[in-house]
């Protein structure tokens, strides 16, 4: 099936606005945009005990000494009632859309410190305090130089690459970490810690996937977006990593072009020069691919390899050359575990984040790192073994990026299937 010009464009102002609007993309844009990563929207599955941010290291044995100043007011909502003061700062405030995320991720947190305190054998070592970022990168400053001047012992948040970025510079000031929730790598650095999926993490579990089953001639297409030179970054950073010299990258601003790059792959492919494409843009995946069934490629000659952003997507499931294509996702266990827990104190279904929100609590309250000397060691906290959170096994790396244990699925009739588990 074709796409008119005016078809494509309507089709790609639809996916901006969802992007905008939904948040339903886990891909980092220019610095100060944001956007969500994988995660499964499937719901009512079994509740299964929240994994520990540390196995074995929660419990603390004797008393715990109180470590917030005295006469240090807090200003904002507070939740817990541990000794550890820990920032957590969320767009509460301004475009509606952010604030609705904000909100969630709040809601999360509270639901981390509620299993907390409803659980004998993890001490209660921290109290949140809950501080509204607003959407600029001022109001994040103003909300970690309160934090910072209340006490605070760590930072989590802010949402946006732009926020992480400008509180970071005041946490990095004052010597404490800050671990925020933006998937632009750009953000991270020593003591300012993405807990997020990023795109290299992503690029990197598919491409070593493949590349294990033999395929050895990769090739790329790329839309002239900010999505589109993020995703290209992070292909040509693993790629090199990986030693894979693409055999061709492609990019494209309209279908015309997008048919152009089609008229050159085909060929390529039947020759046996091009064996993997890699397609990240969830919006036009399914057009190329029924453009290139149209040229008449075979389709066991070829891998395709999508993004972390193709997970629950109907149009790439009801396409039929996309069948057996592969792409890297978050195991969903972690976000169906809290659903019903959500539900029944908030209301509602939680936002796909809220994992993150709810991992990062669990993970201030951990009592090797809360309650050492000094708290939230830098050695700990970038430990090569890493943590269990919500969505899976996670380490941060002395640069402030973290690796995650992600899954590859496998477009299938029916849905996606699993075809290699939680892998770093």
């Amino acid at each position: 099936m074709s796409m008119s010009h005016q078809q494509w464009a309507v089709r790609h102002r639809l996916r901006v606005v969802l992007a905008a609007l939904c948040l339903g993309a886990l891909v980092a844009c220019a610095p100060g945009d944001y956007s969500i990563g994988s995660r499964s929207f499937s719901f009512g599955a079994p509740q299964t005990p929240p994994p520990q941010a540390i196995p074995n290291m929660q419990a603390q044995a004797g008393p715990i000494p109180n470590t917030i100043a005295p006469g240090a007011i807090a200003v904002g909502q507070s939740f817990g009632q541990g000794p550890v003061r820990v920032a957590l700062l969320l767009p509460l405030s301004g475009d509606p859309a952010l604030s609705g995320v904000g909100s969630s991720l709040a809601n999360a947190s509270r639901l981390a410190v509620s299993y907390i305190e409803s659980n004998s054998n993890i001490a209660d070592n921290i109290t949140v305090i809950l501080k509204d970022t607003g959407t600029s990168p001022g109001g994040a400053a103003q909300a970690a130089s309160e934090a910072v001047a209340e006490g605070a012992s760590i930072i989590l948040g802010p949402l946006k690459a732009d926020q992480v970025t400008a509180a970071g510079g005041v946490a990095r000031s004052a010597g404490i970490p800050l671990i925020g929730f933006s998937n632009n790598a750009s953000a991270a650095g020593p003591g300012v810690y993405l807990l997020s999926v990023l795109p290299e993490n992503e690029v990197r579990r598919s491409l070593t996937l493949v590349q294990a089953q033999g395929r050895t001639k990769f090739a790329a297409v790329f839309p002239n977006t900010d999505y589109g030179r993020v995703q290209e970054r992070a292909f040509g950073e693993i790629a090199a990593a990986l030693g894979i010299s693409p055999a061709a990258i492609y990019h494209f601003g309209n279908e015309t072009e997008a048919r152009g790059i089609v008229t050159q792959l085909g060929p390529q492919i039947s020759a046996g020069q091009v064996d993997a494409l890699f397609l990240p843009d969830r919006g036009t995946a399914p057009s190329f691919a029924t453009m290139l069934e149209q040229t008449g490629v075979a389709r066991p000659a070829l891998t395709i390899i999508g993004s972390a952003d193709w997970e629950g997507d109907p149009a790439i499931l009801a396409t039929p050359f996309l069948g057996g294509a592969v792409y890297p996702a978050v195991d969903p266990a972690g976000y169906n575990a809290i659903v019903a827990d959500y539900q029944r104190q908030f209301g509602g279904n939680p936002h796909p984040l809220a994992t993150i929100a709810y991992t990062a609590t669990i993970l201030a309250n951990v009592s090797a790192l809360s309650m050492s000397n000094p708290k939230y060691d830098r050695e700990t906290l970038t430990a090569p073994s890493g943590f269990n959170g919500r969505d899976g096994v996670f380490r941060f790396n002395p640069n402030g990026r973290a690796d995650y244990a992600l899954v590859v699925k496998q477009v299938a009739p029916g849905g996606a299937q699993l075809v290699d588990g939680p892998r770093m």
